[in-house]
């Protein structure tokens, strides 16, 4: 197994506010894509540990789409949500301080991109995300 592969950002939010927004199948379509150029057209979430989960993430132009999938392992609610998905794991954690949340996310990279490239995705789908959320609560 791989180093995990970490990252994360604040959210000037209430951690029920972060959590259900990440959870929520019509809140993932909203932030879900790493590019202007993506988006997720569907989402299902079962969440309670072995339920699974899914979402359809495809280039707007239809050149190229893929499911997101996996089964949760672990939930405890507005804190962590950890999963698998094929022959990976990750963990996202919520952790509120004083207004804010920070969510911070680890999984084992994939052998077929850099890690780099890998980061560098996972991080602008959470900056999406941080985005989406702030958005909501002005």
């Amino acid at each position: 197994m791989s180093e995990k592969i970490t990252v994360e950002t604040k959210i000037a939010a209430p951690v029920g506010q972060v959590w259900r927004a990440y959870t929520t199948p019509d809140d993932i379509k909203q932030w879900n894509a790493a590019s202007d150029d993506w988006h997720t057209t569907k989402s299902t979430v079962d969440l309670r540990v072995g339920g699974e989960f899914t979402s359809r993430m495809e280039a707007k132009d239809g050149s190229f789409g893929f499911d997101f999938a996996g089964t949760y392992t672990k939930i405890i609610a507005d804190k962590l949500i950890e999963f698998n998905f094929g022959d990976r794991s990750c963990a996202v954690e919520f952790l509120a301080d004083a207004g804010d949340v920070t969510v911070r996310v680890s999984f084992e990279p994939e052998k077929e991109n850099s890690v780099e490239m890998q980061r560098g995705g996972w991080q602008a789908i959470l900056n999406n995300f941080k985005k989406y959320v702030e958005a909501r609560v002005a």
